[in-house]
């Protein structure tokens, strides 16, 4: 527990056996409470390997894609005890070591949800970021604050934290099951009113760690665009969409 509240750390997870170990080595075991991982109809030994380390893991029979592992990652979440929920990467491309800091800020009642940023500190391409992805992150953050009206350093960081309260308010089942679920997810908090505080985030690019190429980047980069005009129109009153329409 952290400040009296229950962690969850979870992790979606597809072909990590190789890099799953050095992730979970480093999970703060004194402060997080419970780990969960659904392992994506992973082609190598994931799921076998996240038992064996005591790990309470899920595995999707198919390939559901990112979006949807993370989905059975926050509804395994909420059926327990969470209270403060971290989602982090299991292929050690974001340190685990900022848990701590993350869902602190949410413990103290500062924040709702917190984004480790790759951005802030200059960390990015030191830590091996492609060129044109450094470019498109930040064109496409730019044009995400002009339209939504705020000022993140980055909507694309995989590694970030939420209150149990954004999860039982935003509709995130209503998502993607693809890549562009994160962006949607982080508009959606956004749209309803929660706090959001970001930490500076060293993160690593190797061979292990999971990226999409070029061409599904371009794809991710448009449909990020559309979830920001989404935002825009429904903010507005101009028209509804479900991922901003609760139930």
């Amino acid at each position: 527990m952290i400040d009296g509240k229950y962690l969850t750390v979870i992790m979606p997870a597809y072909n990590a056996e190789k890099t799953l170990s050095q992730t979970h080595a480093e999970i703060p075991k004194d402060l997080v409470d419970e780990i969960i991982l659904t392992d994506d109809a992973s082609g190598d030994q994931t799921a076998k390997l996240a038992r064996e380390l005591g790990i309470n893991t899920f595995v999707h029979e198919t390939n559901k894609g990112y979006g949807a592992n993370q989905k059975t990652c926050y509804q395994k979440a909420l059926e327990g005890k969470c209270d403060i929920v971290v989602m982090l990467h299991p292929d050690y491309q974001y340190t685990p070591k900022l848990i701590p800091a993350m869902a602190s800020m949410i413990a103290s009642g500062v924040f709702d949800a917190v984004i480790a940023s790759r951005i802030l500190g200059n960390q990015a391409m030191a830590g091996g970021m492609p060129v044109y992805k450094y470019f498109s992150n930040r064109v496409l953050t730019l044009l995400e604050n002009l339209l939504i009206g705020q000022k993140l350093s980055e909507y694309h960081t995989g590694y970030r934290a939420f209150s149990r309260e954004i999860l039982e308010t935003i509709p995130f089942l209503e998502n993607s099951d693809d890549f562009v679920f994160d962006n949607e997810m982080l508009c959606q908090v956004f749209y309803y009113g929660f706090r959001v505080g970001e930490v500076s985030c060293p993160a690593k690019y190797f061979p292990e760690a999971s990226s999409i190429n070029f061409q599904r980047s371009v794809k991710y980069g448009l449909e990020v665009m559309q979830t920001a005009m989404k935002y825009f129109l429904s903010k507005r009153g101009i028209k509804k969409f479900p991922i901003f329409d609760k139930k």
